[in-house]
């Protein structure tokens, strides 16, 4: 079968075998798994770790959070600048981002009544759930206070990686406008 007339998995497949035929000790790859099918995903990431763990330096490059997640070390880089880098809890304690999860009816509503608020930097939707977060965890904490009901269940949590990326590109295109 013609390269060319290979799914996206296959294809992706192929081209890290190539990659591999001259036994390099790096391996560049930019967003390797992008249009690729979930199972494709895992079978790729597990390959890329047993490759890393026989000593074969990996540089990857992903706009997936849970990609980015099952990397040793990782670096956000935005307008020519580094913004972070280091092992996943040392990006997430750098951020200082305080995260709250809200469930509960009418999330829609609630997240415009939020947004643009004292300390409120991002409120996102991931799925039945907002991830409302802000570096000033005592301003957060008030603004959330004010407007607080028994309608929604609000727990405070880490924040996670695509939480401190968005945040970490909001700070950066406002520096860099």
């Amino acid at each position: 079968q013609l390269a060319g007339q290979l799914s996206g998995g296959w294809k992706q497949r192929l081209a890290l075998a190539a990659c591999l035929i001259h036994s390099p000790q790096l391996l560049l790859l930019d967003e390797p798994t992008a249009g690729v099918d979930p199972k494709a995903r895992r079978e790729f990431w597990d390959e890329v770790h047993r490759l890393a763990a026989d000593g074969l330096t990996v540089l990857i490059t992903t706009h997936y959070m849970d990609e980015a997640e099952r990397c040793h070390r990782l670096a956000y880089l935005a307008y020519g600048s580094l913004l972070t880098r280091g092992t996943l809890d040392e990006v997430l304690d750098a951020a200082r981002l305080t995260t709250w999860r809200v469930t509960g009816p009418d999330l829609r509503s609630l997240a415009g009544a939020l947004r643009g608020r004292p300390g409120v930097e991002q409120v996102v939707a991931f799925g039945l759930t907002l991830h409302v977060s802000g570096r000033d965890a005592a301003q957060l904490e008030a603004t959330i206070g004010a407007i607080r009901d028994h309608r929604h269940e609000w727990t405070r949590i880490r924040a996670g990686l695509e939480d401190v990326f968005i945040s970490l590109m909001n700070a950066a295109k406002d520096n860099f406008a």
